[in-house]
């Protein structure tokens, strides 16, 4: 047999009176579906005289004079390699399953190998082919075109220099509309298994692979040890075994978390991108145009690039050692991410109820509600579509749940799932008055570390334990820096009693540590959360909270008023409410977001329509209390009142900082005289 290495060609033909080295002789396996693409592209390369065809193989010939006659074809790989045509590549177009054996055959038999992606349907046989290729001294080069982009070190030359500053995290994201026709196309379409033969056919794994995949080389993870987790969170609105609306959390070892926002039902097709998030821009690489948009605070500036073909690549790499763009030990992370999915749970349907058919036939493809929206809110949160609370995803246990007489009232979140830069914390949400209407919001797209009903604050002795953007006096503006400390329960009490009037009632009593970024503790706060039911259509929540130094200095509390943002006294307790139709806000002494922002009044009332469902909210100041309401309507729905409104407030060892706030969650909307009656009501029972 003909000694094909690369290192034997060199050799063979160094010298001054040097033979011009044979063109390399190329079979492809597959020659229909993306087999058209490769022959396509052999056919270029032909005419430019970078390489021969001379053979294929598959169990359906091409059509009658659509190779030239010296091209030899087989039914199989088996038959072409035994009848030995002196091939030096073979390219494998075929179904994901028969990846890893084609590509062990063509190895055993000394060929370099060229395949389709993904390279294998497991971890497992990655290892195998891997180990083949090391024992047979053979090259594999896997077909993530986009990895050929002559803007990937284009990007990452811009983000290592610091034009978009620190970087926060990745997001690849790709809407696409498959219809049923699509999952008609082969067997195999649309299956986890067949025939008991793994497949992993998938929006991430297959039709959007490129997209994980980029992610990850841009993120640095391109080897099984660049991983250090993955979360999936898969679904279906086709009636297949495969997902096709899809959420994908990679963590790598070096500490970048890529987020995949995937789905083949979109309302239109819109163009797959990666996009590099950092702390003054961000850059977004178009790959299927090679088009790359960098915008930071100076504009938008957008550049196309070159790319560079993955078979010409591997072609170089045996002629003269240039290194494979896409070799197979380089998408160890993209298999790892594949082998997470093929491990999971089956991708659960979503509710039909959620699902618009576009269509008639073959031709009808599912639309799943608001998926662009969903999918931006994901990328934004890094989150999960359960983490979201979507009503289609699957449910996220709560820590614990509050309830009145069987009823859930409110879910306790300690935040373990919320992005470092949110600044992660425990909070109450959903929290639903008794009919079930939903009061609270958390990681909404405009604020994503807006979390439910809790405790933050963004100026702790300079830690920002709010989330998002820092306000600084000498800035003046909100920037970001990794500032972002954590809020965690140490000590954790629950207790459901009988109130003295009657009813049900419980407590939950914690203890807990807020930390720095570098995990040091700043404060110890003691937290006691109280809910008892009132009527048949209300029921009361009360909060009160003390926070100590976890030292022996002082420490200081302050909020981006106190930092010189003018009303902007934001921190201490915060209620961020969802989406409300006819919202309107008043005090005793006013109404309307311009009267009741900044005034201190002992109780301050928002009554609306919350998804279709009316509903009043009556938060009730303690006696005594001099802290100011703050209060949004217009640009986002929330209701905090103000530790630090315009100065900071001071936490001493031996005097800690303690504040209280009743919040009455009513059915219905509420009039001044019902409110006062309330509260009243509730005094008289204390």
């Amino acid at each position: 047999m003909i000694d094909q290495s690369a290192t034997a060609e060199r050799e063979r033909h160094s010298g001054e009176n040097a033979v011009p080295a044979p063109v390399p002789r190329i079979a492809l396996v597959g020659v229909h579906g993306f087999g058209e693409r490769h022959l396509a592209n052999l056919a270029r390369l032909e005419a430019a005289g970078t390489l021969e065809l001379v053979a294929v193989a598959d169990p359906n010939p091409p059509a009658p004079g659509r190779l030239a006659e010296s091209v030899a074809v087989f039914g199989d790989l088996a038959q072409l390699l035994a009848a030995d045509p002196e091939v030096d590549v073979v390219i494998l177009a075929t179904p994901i399953q028969t990846h890893a054996p084609l590509a062990l055959a063509a190895l055993a038999a000394g060929k370099d190998v060229y395949v389709e992606k993904p390279p294998v349907a497991s971890l497992g046989q990655f290892r195998d082919v891997l180990a083949a290729a090391d024992a047979a001294g053979r090259l594999v080069q896997v077909g993530f075109q986009s990895l050929g982009s002559h803007a990937l070190p284009a990007i990452r030359a811009l983000v290592e220099s610091g034009g978009i500053g620190d970087v926060l995290g990745l997001s690849a994201t790709g809407q696409w509309v498959r219809n049923r026709a699509y999952f008609k196309r082969s067997r195999w379409a649309g299956k986890r298994s067949l025939d008991g033969i793994d497949v992993v056919d998938g929006v991430a794994t297959n039709a959007l692979a490129h997209a994980v995949a980029t992610g990850l080389h841009l993120a640095g993870a391109h080897t099984m040890a660049d991983v250090e987790s993955v979360d999936t969170d898969l679904y279906r609105a086709h009636d297949t075994e495969s997902d096709d609306t899809s959420i994908i959390r990679v963590r790598t070892t070096s500490g970048s978390t890529l987020l995949c926002g995937l789905t083949l039902c979109a309302p239109e097709q819109q163009r797959p991108s990666v996009t590099v998030h950092g702390t003054r821009g961000e850059v977004t690489l178009f790959y299927t145009e090679d088009e790359v948009v960098i915008s930071t605070p100076d504009g938008e500036r957008r550049e196309t690039f070159g790319r560079t073909d993955l078979l010409k690549n591997l072609l170089e790499a045996r002629s003269n050692g240039v290194p494979l763009l896409c070799a197979l030990p380089d998408t160890g992370a993209f298999t790892t991410v594949l082998e997470a999915i093929r491990t999971a749970p089956a991708p659960q349907p979503i509710n039909p109820g959620y699902i618009a058919w576009e269509g008639e036939g073959d031709d009808a493809h599912p639309v799943v509600q608001d998926i662009a929206a969903v999918i931006a809110r994901a990328v934004k949160a890094q989150a999960t579509f359960a983490e979201l609370g979507m009503p289609w995803a699957r449910k996220m246990l709560p820590v614990r749940t509050l309830t009145l007489d069987g009823k859930a009232v409110a879910e306790y979140q300690d935040g373990s799932r919320i992005r470092a830069v949110s600044s992660p914390r425990p909070y109450l949400h959903p929290v639903r008055t008794l009919a079930g209407t939903v009061v609270t919001d958390h990681q909404p797209l405009d604020h994503v570390w807006h979390l439910g009903a809790g405790v933050a604050l963004q100026d702790v002795d300079g830690i920002n334990f709010w989330g998002g953007r820092t306000f600084t006096r000498e800035a003046g503006q909100y920037v970001w820096r990794p500032d972002h400390g954590s809020i965690t329960p140490t000590e954790t009490h629950a207790e459901e009693t009988a109130a003295r009037t009657g009813g049900a009632a419980g407590r939950l009593r914690e203890t807990l540590g807020w930390n720095g970024p570098d995990g040091a503790p700043v404060l110890r706060e003691d937290r006691t959360w109280g809910w008892s039911g009132v009527d048949s259509s209300a029921w009361c929540l009360t909060l009160d909270f003390a926070l100590s130094p976890a030292g022996d200095r002082p420490v200081s509390l302050g909020s981006p008023g106190s930092n010189g943002r003018f009303e902007g006294g934001y921190g201490g307790f915060f209620w961020r409410l969802p989406a409300c139709a006819d919202a309107t806000v008043w005090t005793p002494s006013g109404a309307g977001e311009a009267e009741v922002h900044g005034s201190v009044t002992p109780w301050l009332a928002w009554a609306g329509t919350f998804d279709g469902a009316s509903a009043t909210l009556v938060f009730v100041a303690p006696g005594g209390s001099t802290d100011p309401w703050f209060v949004r309507v217009d640009g986002y729905p929330g209701v905090g009142q103000s530790l630090a409104w315009n100065s900071p407030v001071i936490a001493e060892p031996d005097a800690p900082v303690q504040r209280s706030i009743t919040v009455f969650v009513a059915d219905g909307i509420l009039g001044t005289t019902d409110i006062e009656a309330l509260i009243n009501q509730q005094g008289n029972r204390s």
